[in-house]
């Protein structure tokens, strides 16, 4: 029996919740029928030893006070079809699944008894993009809906767009349990896969023995697959599938599953073209073409997020440059609306004006030159009676306020990155480039290295940062920059070997440093204080 569940106003759902429900242990049963909202029951769990959990859009329930039995579990498993490698099974006819949780000895021991539905409407935000041709693929959490979308885009194209359809069903997900497949999926036809392993070789062999216009796969997560996808896509059919992870973002950082929006490579750059782009010279560029036209980011049942060009914003990403998806959602009419999104690219070190962390030949983070506008900005927090907020990471909070009593410095050491004006650390943990210094790049935070965690380090870092009246007035650190950089340009141009810079104070030194190090060109301190400078030059001096 099919049954209408209540749904938006523009969108019809069905069900075949009674052919599930007969599956359950009758006490189970019957407390879930009790139950007013059945329209949103999600799924029904039963875990040995444990209550059986009935799970809705908005709550949870325990359905009995009496512990689930091997009996209630054979209850089950004995009206169902058998379970596959994946420990999926369903009911024939149906679009239920129902998941098995094995012990160490392949005993059953916990179902996850899923309700199927199939949701006629939900394609109305996507139907411009499904009929044109271009393949998709739909990224989004679990549970999320991208089966359920996936499976109308099926029923559009065949019974719509009059294209033919082939659907590479793995666990018979995507059109249900037996030979039949469910009338979800229009006038689509069905491939079934015996087994997890061998998705990728039915999509081939559906390419190359039914003739499809448009195929349609269910979750792809295999390098095989993804050749499989790219090989679909080459030979010009219009491939729509789902893939783990919630962004763009998340396909780019999985190895695996990176191919299907172009992947990415590490590309060393030659020293002219280095300084033309203003970056460093080794960056991450996209290796070829993606697989996919068009990414969908599923949100919500109501709300997606398309990246309409996914070749230009796999390119933006690894500049880390700010992207703009279009967002879609429903109104309450019913009504596709749209919008701009703004994201910032924070994948890559390509950017103009931004050297960002890279992976460089020796597999570790490159040191990010702090910016002349960041070091003026925590100059004047300095100089202005204000405490400059740090952030120790890798060096002792206590003895950085002990020594910033013991000196007068103005020095408030806070515990959270966002809210610092700086950053703090030493050189051992720098090179590993955690989570909290990429946070303090990502915000244009200065970073100040130590070589050791000792109280001499400590506090002539104190003297250099929060001596106004000494070393470091603004106009100083200006000029210092800027000879920095005029003549790593200098260098970077074949017009000198190396350059020898003015006579600096320690801190200034240091900065000097670092924008060597981020033209990758070397550099070396000399002499004796007060005449100690930096020489920057290009390999073995």
């Amino acid at each position: 029996m099919i049954q209408d569940v209540q749904s938006a106003p523009h969108e019809r759902a069905t069900d075949d919740l009674y052919a599930l429900l007969a599956t359950l242990p009758p006490r189970i049963q019957e407390q879930v029928q009790r139950q007013e909202d059945l329209s949103s029951l999600l799924e029904v769990v039963l875990d040995l030893g444990r209550l059986p959990e009935a799970r809705f859009a908005q709550r949870d329930l325990y359905l009995d006070s009496t512990e689930v039995t091997e009996e209630d579990i054979q209850y089950v498993v004995d009206r169902l079809s058998p379970f596959g490698d994946d420990n999926r099974a369903g009911i024939e006819r149906t679009l239920h699944r129902l998941s098995a949780i094995r012990n160490r000895a392949g005993k059953i021991v916990g179902l996850t008894c899923r309700v199927g539905r199939a949701v006629f409407g939900t394609v109305r935000i996507l139907e411009d993009l499904v009929t044109s041709g271009q393949s998709i693929l739909l990224v989004g959490r679990p549970g999320v809906g991208k089966t359920t979308m996936l499976r109308e885009m099926a029923r559009v194209l065949a019974d719509t767009a009059h294209k033919r359809v082939v659907i590479v069903d793995t666990s018979n997900e995507i059109a249900g349990d037996g030979d039949i497949p469910h009338p979800a999926i229009g006038r689509s036809r069905r491939m079934q896969v015996r087994t997890p392993a061998l998705q990728h070789a039915v999509m081939i062999e559906a390419v190359e023995n039914h003739m499809p216009e448009a195929i349609i796969v269910d979750e792809m997560g295999t390098e095989q697959e993804a050749a499989a996808a790219r090989t679909i896509a080459e030979r010009g059919v219009q491939l729509i599938a789902t893939a783990h992870g919630n962004t763009l973002d998340n396909l780019l950082i999985n190895p695996t599953l990176s191919d299907l929006v172009g992947g990415v490579q590490t590309v060393t750059l030659g020293d002219e073209e280095a300084h033309r782009r203003r970056t460093q010279k080794t960056i991450l560029e996209r290796k070829a073409p993606p697989t996919f036209d068009v990414l969908v980011e599923i949100q919500s049942w109501q709300r997606v997020a398309v990246h309409l060009d996914v070749a230009q914003t796999v390119d933006r990403l690894l500049r880390g440059q700010t992207v703009t998806p279009e967002v879609r959602w429903l109104d309450e009419s019913g009504n596709v609306r749209r919008s701009q999104e703004q994201r910032k690219g924070a994948l890559g070190g390509n950017s103009q004006g931004t050297l960002r962390p890279a992976i460089s030949n020796g597999g570790g983070p490159q040191p990010p030159p702090t910016g002349v506008r960041a070091e003026r900005r925590v100059q004047e927090v300095a100089t202005g009676g204000i405490p400059t907020r740090v952030h120790a990471y890798g060096v002792s909070k206590e003895r950085l306020e002990q020594v910033a009593q013991a000196t007068g410095a103005q020095v408030l050491v806070v515990g959270n990155v966002v809210d610092a004006d700086l950053v703090l650390t030493t050189k051992s943990h720098f090179k590993r480039f955690p989570a909290v210094l990429r946070i303090a790049e990502e915000q244009s935070k200065p970073v100040f290295v130590l070589r050791r965690n000792t109280p001499a380090q400590i506090a002539s870092f104190l003297e250099n940062m929060t001596s106004p009246g000494q070393d470091l007035p603004g106009r100083a650190v200006d000029e210092a920059m800027a000879e920095a950089q005029d003549g790593v340009e200098r260098i970077l141009v074949g017009q000198t070997a190396s350059v020898e810079l003015t006579p600096q104070s320690s801190y200034i030194r240091r900065v000097q440093h670092q924008v060597a190090e981020g033209a990758r060109l070397r550099s070396r301190s000399s002499g004796r204080e007060p005449q100690r400078r930096v020489t920057i030059y290009r390999g073995k001096s």
